[in-house]
């Protein structure tokens, strides 16, 4: 009996696991092989990684991609934090209905959230012609194709995310040690500080992490939004190996793997900071 149940797990496991590796594990291989190669595609070198690391033009499009993530990052934290914490104020129905708005605007991402800003804030969108009408210019203040319009937009799907993973974490603080604190007299000020948030701690971190491997990868909501007028990491990576003027594959692995190997330290250090913050892992 036991034997048929396993040899029915790993049929039903097959297409799955042919799917990781059709899709998954033999892209990742050809990218590594790739990064390796030469501009002639056969002869072995380093140079795609030496000239990622080296030219000015491909380190600014790394240090920007880290700047909009960990600053992305950091504003939906902080939105989300509050966000949640609100949610588990109200009724069990809105919070239900809360939970499901965010899971739905979760996934409101990549070219049709570039599309929907561009509506709303771009250069003829409808808040910016209904405050010109006002009599304020708001391209004077603002642009959406700018730095400043890039954040905003990664902000905007960040935020559903770290309320989606902030909020259950909230269930681990009781009712039960805010009346115990209060009646040993600390304010609200000191149960967060000394209570709640290092109990919420090791999801903060842990949420951040996702929160900056999410925006390091994002690449179809900037593309959309600001062409290749921006230098991203992503966004180099996408016009070496499907530009329109000249394609260079092989240093697009690279860039690609080097990408890839800042968003695994990303994991270590979360992992890290977990065994370290939690004390069931240690």
């Amino acid at each position: 009996m036991n034997r048929k149940v396993t040899l029915f797990a790993i049929i039903a496991l097959l297409p799955f696991a042919l799917l990781v590796v059709g899709f998954l594990m033999l892209p990742l291989f050809a990218m590594i092989h790739d990064s390796f190669l030469a501009a002639d595609g056969r002869t072995y070198t380093l140079e795609q990684y030496i000239a990622a690391l080296t030219s000015p033009y491909y380190s600014k499009g790394i240090v920007n991609s880290l700047k909009i993530s960990l600053y992305s990052s950091f504003i939906g934290m902080v939105i989300a934090f509050v966000v949640s914490y609100s949610i588990t104020r109200m009724s069990k129905k809105i919070q239900n209905f809360m939970i499901t708005f965010s899971n739905l605007t979760s996934n409101f991402s990549g070219v049709p959230l570039a599309f929907a800003f561009i509506i709303l804030l771009g250069n003829s969108g409808l808040f910016t012609l209904l405050f010109k009408e006002w009599g304020w210019s708001m391209t004077d203040a603002f642009s959406l194709y700018s730095w400043s319009g890039l954040v905003l937009v990664y902000v905007y799907f960040q935020v559903p995310l770290a309320i989606l993973l902030l909020y259950p974490a909230y269930s681990g603080i009781h009712k039960q040690w805010r009346e115990s604190a209060a009646l040993l007299g600390a304010s609200n000020l000191q149960f967060w500080t000394r209570i709640g948030i290092p109990v919420l701690l090791p999801s903060i971190v842990g949420t951040f992490s996702i929160l900056f491997a999410n925006a390091m990868g994002a690449y179809a909501t900037a593309y959309a939004l600001v062409g290749s007028n921006y230098n991203l990491l992503t966004i180099r990576i996408g016009s070496l190996i499907a530009g329109d003027v000249a394609t260079q594959p092989q240093l697009g692995s690279a860039l690609a793997v080097i990408l890839g190997l800042m968003m695994v330290a990303a994991m270590w250090i979360n992992e890290r900071l977990m065994q370290r913050f939690r004390r069931d892992l240690r």
